[in-house]
């Protein structure tokens, strides 16, 4: 009996995949769940496991192809494999040779559980909706009226509860949603769905959030899946060579990011201001610092010290932390720190950020830049970690440069670049001296921080880094 595996649903809001490579060829023997293929959406490179045991009977599309969610990707002669049915597939109810995979799933009472990657989604069915689990009996006590209450997480008061009935169903979902909902901390039994039937969408998800991500949408269209896979596998499809041209399709990670920033560059005014400063006061701490026990382990770098000026700088200009909320009409100030780093990766670019970043000391922060360029490299960084980004980072001088003029990550009002850290003739108690100098430049969105404050922002990160001891001034 041939059997057919279509593309399953990889992410909520995601319609279409690439097909990375083949791990099987027509003829091969597939066990269950062993991996047959890569595909890449806009973040991730996933690993497809088989649905079934079998033999490969055909492949319908080759690597490079862009495929629809619920399009056929191959076809499994369950048969061939032996002769006989394994024992999931007779669990799966898929026990009869002479019933097609499409009858079967219109004569199935319940959808078919087809083993998928957890937290990637479940095999597309013709009824497009989740089946709803049976519900466990509910005792009663004589005289007690069952209630629960329910935690709202976002869209209302601090420490707001909703009361529903014992007997309320739970909330409708699909797989990616639950998951994205339980990385973001949102309590599915507070939503009302807003999708077909009442169903629990990704927007419903975040928009009850407690920091709304309005602006992010473009760049979140291919962050709600990531996973390890070898680095080989992220490397980009080559283009077509033509004459003395290659051309490539814009898809995929560099499709995301276009969109990102074009959103940014025309939604933003953008200003960007440069100052050089001298830093070989911090350089001097960081060497001090690395050679005590504490911090014997911990790697320090400039990006950790301009990384703490920053969080301190915030508390002085809070406005440099806010977003432009378009649709309350509202500008939204943060009085937390989640700290964007922006990270060139073999996937292309990604901005995790480090939450409540404030509130670390020196040591905290550095294991959570650490932590995190570590994530981001391995290609294993979570939606979560993508998103709810209040200010960021781009360290432009581990390449070399000296300035720039970075576009904002959509959703933030600042991003500060550094540059690279360089021994040039300065003037420094009246003389001229060596002197290990570096130039920030701060991009900022002036519908909502002016002139007089990003200017102000940017001398307190720089007089922080001449002279680290000021930072005692503002604690």
């Amino acid at each position: 009996m041939i059997k057919q595996f279509r593309l399953p649903d990889l992410g909520e809001g995601l319609t279409e995949s690439e097909i990375v490579d083949w791990k099987v060829s027509v003829g091969d023997h597939v066990t269950l769940n062993q991996v047959i293929a890569e595909v890449e959406t806009a973040k991730a490179v996933v690993e497809l496991p088989s649905p079934y045991e079998g033999t490969i009977a055909q492949l319908h599309e080759q690597p490079g192809t862009v495929v629809a969610v619920g399009s056929p990707l191959v076809s499994i002669d369950v048969i061939g494999a032996g002769g006989g049915v394994t024992p999931r597939m007779a669990e799966l109810g898929e026990g009869s040779p002479d019933v097609s995979a499409d009858e079967a799933a219109d004569e199935a009472p319940q959808p078919r559980r087809v083993p998928t990657l957890v937290g990637y989604g479940a095999e597309v069915e013709r009824s497009g909706r989740p089946a709803r689990r049976a519900r466990k009996p509910v005792v009663l006590t004589p005289g007690i009226a069952p209630r629960a209450t329910v935690a709202v997480s976002g869209g209302g008061a601090a420490g707001a509860v909703a009361t529903v009935g014992a007997g309320a169903e739970r909330p409708r979902s699909t797989p990616p949603v639950r998951k994205l909902a339980r990385d973001l901390g949102v309590s599915l039994s507070a939503l009302s769905g807003t999708g077909p039937d009442g169903l629990i969408t990704r927007e419903d998800v975040l928009h009850a959030l407690p920091t709304p991500t309005a602006g992010t949408a473009p760049w979140e269209t291919g962050l709600s899946t990531t996973m390890s896979v070898p680095e080989a596998s992220r490397a980009r499809t080559p283009g077509v060579v033509v004459g003395r041209e290659s051309r490539e399709p814009i898809r995929g990670v560099r499709k995301a990011t276009a969109a990102a920033m074009v959103a940014s560059a025309f939604t933003a005014p953008h200003v960007t201001e440069f100052l050089t400063v001298d830093v070989t006061e911090s350089m001097a701490l960081l060497e001090r610092l690395r050679a005590r026990p504490e911090f014997q382990d911990v790697k320090l770098t400039p990006l950790t010290l301009v990384a703490k000026a920053l969080c301190l700088a915030v508390a002085r200009t809070p406005s440099i932390n806010s977003r432009w909320d378009e649709s309350a009409g509202e500008i939204v100030t943060a009085h937390y720190v989640n700290l964007g780093i922006a990270a060139a990766t073999p996937r292309g670019l990604l901005v995790p950020n480090v939450k409540d970043a404030q509130g670390m000391n020196l040591r905290a922060l550095a294991d959570a830049l650490a932590q995190l360029a570590s994530t981001a490299r391995a290609g294993t960084t979570t939606p979560a970690d993508l998103r709810g980004g209040t200010i960021s980072i781009t360290n432009i001088g581990v390449f070399g440069i000296d300035a720039g003029t970075p576009i904002l990550n959509p959703g933030e009002a600042a991003i500060l670049a550094m540059g690279a850290v360089r021994r040039t003739p300065w003037e420094y108690r009246g003389d001229i001296a060596l002197r290990q100098v570096m130039t920030l430049s701060l991009s900022f969105d002036h519908r909502l921080v002016d002139g007089e404050q990003g200017s102000r922002f940017l001398a307190d990160i720089g007089a922080l880094l001449s002279d680290p001891g000021l930072a005692l001034t503002m604690l």
